[in-house]
């Protein structure tokens, strides 16, 4: 960089920030299941599922589906909720099996997840907060990407 260039002021945005502003929103506005965002209200900020709220802490408004988002938008909407379902599969595995006892999915589904009759608001906004907290440890060194 040339001493005239201007440094950039503005830091990436990282999987773990999009976690921890979900976790946010959810506290801020409550929590849902079955769907993104739950419809018994017409407000801009509705509850919402853990993967409504990525995609609200992604776009800064309400999506209907990740099809809606622009290209750096959906990467950045795909990095987080991987990073969300990474800590899912560590901490909280939940795996569709079928009738013969094969592992239909290695992966935790983040939506089957949240949509658990037994599970809380409190569970989502921590799992989201300590997915956070693991992407951070597995990415960053000093304050930087590794």
């Amino acid at each position: 960089m040339k001493a005239t260039q201007k440094p950039p002021t503005t830091a990436p945005v990282t999987p773990a920030d999009l976690l921890r502003m979900a976790a946010l929103y959810l506290r801020r506005h409550g929590w849902h299941q079955g769907t993104y965002y739950a419809t018994t209200t017409d407000t801009l900020t509705p509850p919402a599922c853990a993967a409504g709220a990525i995609g609200i802490a992604c776009a800064g408004y309400r999506v209907e589906h990740f099809s809606q988002l622009d290209g750096d938008t959906l990467a950045d909407y795909l990095a987080a909720l991987a990073a969300f379902v990474d800590y899912l599969d560590d901490f909280y595995p939940l795996f569709l099996v079928d009738e013969d006892g094969f592992v239909i999915d290695e992966h935790t589904s983040p939506y089957s997840w949240n949509d658990d009759p037994g599970r809380t608001a409190e569970q989502v906004v921590t799992a989201l907060e300590s997915a956070a907290d693991e992407w951070d440890r597995l990415h960053m060194q000093g304050g930087e990407n590794r």
